[in-house]
């Protein structure tokens, strides 16, 4: 990790596309000359954030629909084009962007890029072609309003990484600007309050920490009605690590405690196990040894993310403060520390950073198997998040492959209920209840609190093979065991089942109450699956409209805003069907041209391609 929050590079040689804030383009330097018109621009930005090459019928309908002659225009805008970039590509039915990886795009900094690279793009906090709108374009408008969510969002989870990187360097003052900015670009979400709270407790100023607390609480009761979770009070009294005693020295000590506090998470005692992992971290401070440094501080993150609920912030900051003191001493728990990073981040939605962080962490895992599973698991599992499905099943394959030849009876559990997930939602339905039906039976000898999931998924294949008991029995069972862990996500992926079947049963007021419950009970937390929550919201959507109940409009707009925000595609996709079925034809023809990026057959057939 750098020392130094970067500061703004030389502008960059050769060519250089600024997208954000007012378009612009430079050449060494030096800008050049606008084209005229918006639509040039419009063409440039879907072109970079295509995957493919894109059919000028396609662009032409897209953008110049409202032209004399849609081809035609498409021809001088691409020349306008090719005037801009100097290139003299840009030809043929197919039409491709000819940027070498050589060329800087702003886009491409802030979505794949380091932390450090994203914060010195210029309009980092700016929108997309800003100032700039479409509306003789209706398909390009709701694709230009998607892109701008989800950069939005990119931005803020760059700030959010590069806070806890500093704080973990020390560097507290600089932590708390950045989650200061994180603030005031969305003062709603209450991870982000937290953040702030904490860094400024870190950086020694308790008053400013404690204000911007009672601030929170205050925009939080008039705003939505309700107070914080616990995460923010947290955030005001805990550190990574807080002694208990006088540390005692020596190497042995060190790993007692820390030994003493993994067997204690696992046998569920949570709050004894950190009590002896946070001493154990300022033991093995006492010690030097970087590795034992860092190995602490992967245990107590992991065990922050995973076993104690809502904590995944503080987690985070343990995660970053491993890297920053081991990343030259163990690859694999520096691998480990990327990988658990990167989960925090599937978790919330914010896909580029999971990639990034596993992309990272996937050459630091060497030849364990064990640790390249896990890698590979979350990494299938944010690829089918976001409608990735071809690679996202491979992955999945590979992950279970892996598992079993480590031996990770739990692993594999895991690995196989993502691949039943991806297969499910890919409408192939014999291998996903294969996929699913294993994961349910090595879950259950030794892994009860983890049964709900595949079990809810299974569910979900007995329903749209139209065995309604089954899938009844199958979430309500899934529900039950859930509500008794107490577990925000297995409740809310069972309770959407349960009103998916209400809906089978015809009673559809009955099943929007359960899908209304469902919600609520899946978002609870302020690090629950995001991903959770738009699948709940999807079927609750389509409760909706199939009613016409007077909420079904913002129900629609929470989906559309939420996966815009986070990449899911194809949810992006059924909130433009919603809203095509209230009779939005805008809507409908923005959903033919997502879904055509999306190989998902079953989708395909829902937009009517």
């Amino acid at each position: 990790m750098d020392a130094q929050t970067p500061s703004l590079p030389p502008p960059p040689l050769g060519l250089a596309v600024h997208l954000l804030g007012p378009p612009r383009v430079e050449r060494d330097g030096q800008p050049v000359p606008a084209p005229r018109g918006h639509k040039a621009w419009a063409l440039l930005a879907y072109l970079v954030r295509s995957d493919a090459p894109v059919s000028r019928k396609h662009l032409a309908g897209l953008l110049f629909e409202d032209a004399e002659d849609p081809l035609a225009a498409l021809r001088w805008n691409l020349s306008e084009l090719r005037r801009l970039l100097g290139h003299a590509e840009l030809r043929g039915e197919l039409i491709a962007l000819p940027l070498t990886p050589a060329s800087y795009v702003d886009l491409r900094a802030v979505l794949s890029g380091s932390w450090a690279q994203a914060l010195c793009v210029p309009g980092l906090d700016r929108e997309l072609l800003e100032g700039m709108n479409f509306s003789g374009s209706p398909a390009f408008e709701v694709w230009l309003a998607t892109e701008r969510r989800h950069l939005q969002a990119a931005a803020e989870a760059v700030l959010r990484e590069a806070a806890l990187a500093r704080m973990a360097a020390g560097a507290m003052a600089e932590a708390a600007g950045l989650a200061g900015r994180l603030v005031r670009q969305n003062p709603l979400d209450e991870n982000y309050q937290a953040l702030l709270v904490r860094s400024l407790a870190a950086s020694g100023d308790g008053v400013g920490a404690a204000r911007q607390a009672a601030a929170c609480r205050e925009l939080f009761q008039r705003e939505l009605g309700v107070q914080p979770g616990a995460a923010l009070d947290v955030a005001l009294r805990t550190a990574t690590a807080t002694p208990t005693a006088r540390p005692a020295t020596g190497r042995a000590a060190a790993l007692a405690q820390l030994e003493a506090g993994e067997a204690a998470i696992g046998a569920g005692a949570l709050d004894a196990g950190l009590q002896c992992l946070r001493r154990a971290i300022v033991e093995a401070d006492a010690t030097g040894d970087a590795a034992l440094r860092a190995r602490a501080r992967v245990a107590l993150g992991g065990a922050l993310v995973h076993a104690a609920r809502g904590r995944d912030e503080e987690g985070a900051t343990a995660l970053h403060e491993a890297l920053e003191v081991g990343h030259d001493v163990s690859p694999v728990l520096a691998a480990a520390a990327c990988r658990e990073l990167g989960y925090v981040e599937f978790l919330r939605g914010r896909y580029e950073r999971t990639l990034a962080w596993l992309q990272r962490a996937r050459p630091l895992a060497g030849e364990d198997r064990a640790e390249l599973a896990r890698i590979a698991t979350v990494y299938g599992a944010a690829l089918s998040d976001t409608a990735h499905y071809a690679p996202a099943i491979a992955l999945l394959q590979e992950a279970d492959a892996l598992g079993a030849a480590a031996g990770d009876p739990r692993q594999r559990a895991y690995a196989l209920s993502m691949l039943g997930r991806a297969l499910l939602l890919h409408d192939e339905l014999d291998a996903a209840a294969d996929a699913l039906d294993r994961s349910v039976a090595l879950a259950q000898p030794g892994w009860t609190a983890f049964v709900p999931w595949p079990q809810s998924l299974r569910a979900e294949v007995d329903l749209l093979r139209g065995d309604v008991e089954a899938a009844a029995n199958r979430f309500e069972h899934a529900f039950a065991l859930g509500c008794q862990i107490g577990d925000p996500c297995w409740e809310g992926i069972a309770g959407r089942g349960l009103g998916r079947v209400a809906m089978a049963r015809g009673e559809p007021r009955r099943a929007a109450e359960i899908l209304v419950d469902a919600l609520a009970r899946c978002v609870r937390l302020p690090d629950a699956y995001l991903w959770g929550k738009a699948y709940a919201l999807d079927a609750l959507c389509g409760v909706a409209v199939a009613e016409a109940m007077p909420q079904a409009s913002a129900w629609i707009n929470e989906l559309q805003e939420l996966a815009a925000r986070s990449g899911m595609r194809e949810l992006t996709v059924r909130a433009c069907l919603h809203r095509a079925a209230l009779g939005d034809g805008a809507s409908l023809a923005a959903a033919k041209l997502l879904a055509g990026q999306i190989d998902n057959p079953a989708l395909h057939a829902l937009a009517g391609l």
